[in-house]
């Protein structure tokens, strides 16, 4: 649910960056790291910083974890139609098993840097640091709560993630994509025991490892 009592996130660590002469910024979110089916993905958001309105036309934006699918649905179409640029890149479900979550989710976000359409100057980062970059750029603790272009980024990755898990629903009707978008919800759990594992799920996470491996017990 929206909550109205935390503050809105502001521009200002994008502002600090403008005075250092860092023109376009790159703020970056990820969406899908906990969930064991489907891909992982980040969002970059470039956000024109010389726009006196910048901060009214968006405002709601907030962390995307905190918003309603209604409420993130509609931001992202006003993110879409304001942002400089903005771009999706994907850490796929055999990357993840393949290496781990945290490198999938770092993939993903050099994939949605390098899919801008304007190079950008420097990056804010919810929580994580690119090393395969020179550019500048800050790790931010919860980045989505308090920096516009993250909240902005987090919006767009978590509603295209979304709307892929809802396309995906339509393949494999049985674990209830639709409503928990790859998350291990009880209901999502019981249907991978009442089911089995499909290639949308992670073989490297826990419950479905374990159901691989005949050790998966009900909770």
């Amino acid at each position: 649910m929206q909550t109205s009592n935390q503050p809105a996130p502001t521009l200002d660590e994008e502002i600090a960056l403008l005075k250092q002469g860092h023109s376009f910024i790159a703020g970056i979110d990820e969406v899908g790291r906990g969930c064991l089916a489907g891909p992982v993905m980040a969002a970059a958001v470039v956000l024109p910083l010389d726009d006196d309105e910048l901060a009214s036309r968006l405002a709601g934006v907030r962390d995307s974890k905190q918003m309603t699918a209604q409420a993130r649905d509609r931001l992202y179409d006003v993110i879409m139609r304001h942002a400089l640029a903005t771009s999706v890149g994907t850490g796929s479900i055999e990357l993840i098993d393949e290496r781990n979550i945290l490198q999938a989710t770092k993939h993903a976000m050099y994939a949605a840097i390098a899919q801008l359409s304007i190079p950008v100057h420097a990056l804010l980062i919810d929580a994580l640091i690119l090393p395969r970059l020179s550019l500048p750029q800050r790790s931010i603790i919860k980045g989505d709560a308090c920096c516009l272009s993250i909240a902005a980024a987090s919006i767009v990755a978590k509603v295209t993630r979304d709307r892929l898990m809802l396309q995906l629903h339509e393949q494999y009707p049985l674990y209830g994509f639709d409503q928990n978008k790859g998350y291990g919800t009880p209901a999502h759990l019981a249907a991978l025991r009442e089911h089995g594992v499909t290639p949308l799920h992670r073989k490297s996470f826990a419950p479905v490892r374990e159901l691989i491996f005949g050790v998966f017990t009900a909770p």
